[in-house]
């Protein structure tokens, strides 16, 4: 191995190191909490060494938040077999990656999805537009099964969406926080969340709700504009 090389991998344990560091310290410690010198104490560096990596704490949780959502995306070998399955199928193997991401990465999904004092991603909106494309294509994959008439035709795609992940964030958060009942299975209440959802969709049920889009899917104009129509104030 040659001294570029050397050095090049070097510099990525370090880099490693402060984000394995500060996502631990996000999570038990709370966003707002914690600051660079913790982060650096942490890895027994200087806080001047941190910021040859990472430009400020906001940066290395976005940082954090690109490892997250491309961690809840599909594997790239697990495509082609997602493809090959019926749309509604499609669909029920899309939700439980999201259930599955929160049990097997905990600490991200806390710091994506719970942590209120976190930065919001739209202030990176050009680097995590591959968040913005997985969202339409699993939005896409809703709107296969109406055109197969597996879902009502008055039923909107993105609505649809909305309801599958609120539902499963719910038993997350459940699991997470540790408000399951002695001997409840998280699995279990997270697959039962899919097929009642599913269920109700495919009964045709009046839905209150709107399919409103949330910051990321604005342009970034619109994604900073307080008071905003249509906007979520989480994410």
């Amino acid at each position: 191995m040659g001294i570029k090389e050397r050095h090049e991998r070097d510099r990525e344990a370090v880099r490693r190191a402060i984000l394995d560091a500060a996502r631990d310290l996000f999570v038990s410690d709370g966003y707002q909490n914690v600051s660079i010198r913790k982060i650096a104490e942490r890895i027994e560096y200087s806080p001047a060494a941190i910021y040859g990596y990472f430009r400020s704490k906001d940066d290395i949780f976005f940082a954090l938040a690109e490892e997250g959502f491309r961690l809840l995306g599909t594997p790239e070998g697990d495509r082609a077999r997602l493809l090959a399955l019926p749309p509604l199928d499609r669909v029920r193997t899309i939700f439980w990656r999201v259930y599955e991401f929160s049990r097997d990465h905990p600490e991200y999904f806390a710091l994506m999805f719970v942590d209120r004092s976190v930065p919001r991603i739209t202030r990176e909106y050009e680097r995590f537009a591959f968040v913005r494309e997985t969202k339409a294509q699993v939005v896409q994959h809703v709107q296969e099964c109406i055109d197969a008439g597996e879902l009502p035709r008055s039923l909107r795609p993105m609505l649809a969406f909305r309801l599958l992940t609120m539902g499963l964030m719910g038993v997350a958060m459940m699991r997470m926080s540790d408000r399951l009942a002695p001997g409840e299975d998280a699995d279990a209440l997270a697959r039962d969340v899919i097929e009642v959802t599913i269920a109700g969709l495919r009964s045709g049920t009046a839905l209150r709700a709107s399919a409103i889009a949330c910051p990321l899917d604005a342009t970034p104009a619109a994604a900073v504009s307080p008071g905003a129509p249509g906007v979520e104030e989480r994410r």
